[in-house]
């Protein structure tokens, strides 16, 4: 069933806009405000994170739990499909570079610093390589949005995927820092051992001899990022130069990111299907 979800996800994304209704975070976001705005609660983030992360995560399991019995575990689909699409990343990345794209095209860096800034929430400072910024951008939200997420629920299912997104959205609205803070830790964990998978995925897809330069000294640390570590490799993958390109190869340099993350999920979804025929 799992696979089929999936591939049901893949169609909705594809031919629909289901997600944008289904992602909707008001209710979570107002029990992060009723949290934060506690005294006791925030002087133990871990209490905290578990009120926001572990009890939405254990609903969700004993309503699983509860439906598997019922008509072969069928009616679970459903749930599955549900969180699956809610689990992915906000918003579409593709649409979200559209102003920058063109502003780079033209040649005005200007006016590419305030789009960077005001819709991809990058600060930039002036001289940094902007292009290199928004290229490590793309990959990712492609990867938190979308890579990791499917991991997860082929891994462990709904449940994980579910406690991964909700990590990422503590990670991104929370107000007091402790919580913050412990969020990023276990987001962290969590994100190991996807953004080391992707990155093998970019060098079977890409240049695996430059991405396997970047892994060398990169696989096993437990100190670089995922978000550093996914850039690197897609970067080197796709063999994006490091100079600063500008007008019309620059915005090509973007959509052959794209392209190396779509023969990846292609990649992805071929092993998963041979997993489950081997199973």
């Amino acid at each position: 069933m799992a696979f089929l979800v999936l591939l049901l996800v893949l169609l909705f994304e594809t031919f629909s806009n289901w997600r944008l209704h289904i992602q909707q975070d008001r209710f979570w976001l107002r029990l992060l405000t009723r949290v934060e705005g506690r005294p006791r609660l925030t002087a133990a983030p871990w209490l905290s994170l578990a009120l926001l992360v572990l009890l939405p995560v254990l609903l969700l399991g004993l309503v699983l739990v509860a439906l598997h019995p019922l008509a072969y575990g069928w009616l679970a689909l459903p749930v599955h499909l549900l969180v699956l699409i809610y689990s992915l990343g906000r918003g579409d990345v593709q649409t979200s570079l559209g102003p920058f794209r063109d502003a780079w095209r033209r040649g005005d860096s200007q006016a590419a610093y305030l789009v960077a800034e005001r819709d991809l929430a990058l600060e930039v400072p002036d001289g940094d390589a902007l292009l290199e910024r928004v290229q490590e951008y793309l990959l990712w939200q492609a990867y938190q949005g979308f890579f990791a997420v499917i991991f997860w629920y082929a891994l462990l299912g709904p449940v994980a995927a579910l406690a991964y997104r909700l990590l990422a959205l503590t990670d991104e609205h929370a107000q007091v820092e402790s919580l913050r803070e412990r969020a990023v830790r276990l987001r962290h964990v969590f994100d190991w051992l996807p953004a080391r998978l992707l990155a093998a995925s970019f060098g079977l897809v890409g240049n695996f001899i430059a991405v396997s330069r970047v892994l060398l000294h990169e696989l096993l640390s437990r100190d670089v990022t995922a978000a550093k570590l996914v850039g690197d490799a897609g970067r080197a993958a796709s063999e994006v130069p490091g100079e600063t390109l500008g007008g019309e190869a620059g915005v090509r340099s973007l959509d052959e990111l794209w392209q190396l993350l779509v023969r990846a999920a292609v990649l992805w979804y071929a092993a998963i299907a041979l997993l489950v025929l081997l199973a």
